[in-house]
């Protein structure tokens, strides 16, 4: 890090189900404004906005954030799949630590259709054709399954041939992620769940069923960085800083792999938890609350070795010894994770740095991680990047 960069404010709504949302417009000005009031800076003092949002026309960025105000400084559109909402993050990040600005703002947010992801364009290539092909050739492909499913599904499917884990260890998570979610206003999905409920739900892809599987979801959450003179000068909290940050993409062990782990980001995970690490000068074994991508219960699991929290092929017995949650070693998603709380695709990377933004201050209420002074975020998309991030509390 060349100069320390500050999270001060930040904002989030309540995330809801397709069709009852507000339109994006209403939910990304409201986020934004959420967090400039709990950062306590006016919108005329951010220098640049970085607005992340997969589902939406061109300048749809701006759409929103004129909601707030119109002051005429630069506003990038940003579009990474999954990993849309961090990587807004990445650049407003990377804008105050270079010195080119000292307060900038990121803010996503998504008006989801229900159903599967899929494409909005059927006249030219898929991005996510040359990862299709993998995968078919590795494990078939199933018109009636929704494609995501099927890449996350066959990466529970090679741990479990790998490592000869139980179908129900993956269920064990959405269990978890009921149960902090229960804790959590903001979360969709509030109604604790049983291990029988989950594995008895439909099934999807196996070994996932419904409810092991994120809902499409509408919201929007944003957060305000800044330099420490700029907090300085404007007797801002800067009581949590982001210590590291990386972003990666695919490499060739992506494709050239018999191995859907890797298809969908294992590599890439584990390469920018690595960069996190070594930047900040920590371990694993020194964080204290962790967002990751859950997108499927089977993409919580290999995380929790990628990120190393765990060693290659021990993630069974981390969920069965409950050390991924209150009590254990390391309290995953609080929120509720993305299986939960919801996933609005370019919202959710600034929903994570909500809530460990949250958990340094203390007030995270009833889900609050106790003594937590760092906090760890992995976002991830499809595609591909990855995007991880260590925030510290400081003073």
């Amino acid at each position: 890090m060349q100069r320390p960069v500050h999270v001060v404010g930040v904002g989030m709504i309540p995330f809801t189900k397709p069709g009852a949302s507000e339109p994006y417009t209403v939910m990304g000005a409201r986020a934004a404004q959420l967090a400039l009031d709990d950062a306590g800076v006016p919108y005329a003092e951010v220098q640049q906005a970085y607005v992340g949002y997969v589902y939406g026309d061109s300048t749809a960025g701006q759409a929103a954030i004129y909601g707030v105000g119109l002051s005429g400084i630069p506003v990038f559109n940003v579009n990474n799949n999954c990993s849309t909402g961090s990587s807004a993050l990445f650049l407003a990040r990377q804008a105050v630590e270079s010195g080119m600005v000292e307060c900038a703002i990121a803010l996503g947010f998504e008006q989801m259709q229900p159903g599967a992801l899929k494409g909005a364009w059927d006249d030219r290539p898929s991005p996510m054709a040359k990862f299709a092909e993998v995968m078919t050739a590795h494990q078939g492909f199933e018109p009636a399954a929704p494609r995501a499913a099927q890449f996350f599904g066959g990466a529970g499917r090679d741990y479990m041939s790998k490592y000869g884990i139980r179908a129900d260890t993956f269920g064990r998570i959405s269990v978890k992620a009921r149960q902090h979610a229960a804790r959590n206003p903001l979360a969709l999905f509030r109604q604790t769940l049983t291990l029988d409920e989950v594995m008895a739900s439909p099934k999807v892809f196996d070994p996932l069923t419904r409810y092991q599987c994120c809902p499409p979801t509408c919201g929007a959450a944003a957060a305000i960085v800044c330099s420490a003179e700029f907090a300085q000068k404007h007797g801002l909290d800067t009581s949590v800083v982001i210590k590291a940050q990386a972003m990666t993409t695919d490499r060739p062990s992506t494709f050239e792999t018999d191995d859907m782990m890797r298809v969908v980001g294992y590599d890439m995970t584990a390469a920018a938890a690595k960069q996190v690490y070594e930047a900040a000068g920590v371990g694993p074994e020194d964080v204290d609350v962790v967002e990751l991508h859950d997108c499927f219960t089977a993409n919580e699991l290999i995380t929790y070795e990628g990120l190393g929290l765990t060693p290659e092929g021990t993630a069974e017995r981390f969920i069965v010894d409950g050390d991924n949650t209150y009590g254990g070693r390391v309290v995953t998603n609080p929120s509720g994770g993305l299986l939960s709380k919801g996933h609005p695709l370019g919202a959710t990377g600034l929903a994570q740095c909500y809530e460990l933004v949250s958990q340094l201050r203390g007030r995270a209420e009833q889900r609050q991680v106790e003594g937590a002074r760092l906090a760890l975020q992995h976002n991830l998309g499809l595609g591909g990047a990855c995007v991880v991030t260590l925030y510290e509390k400081v003073g």
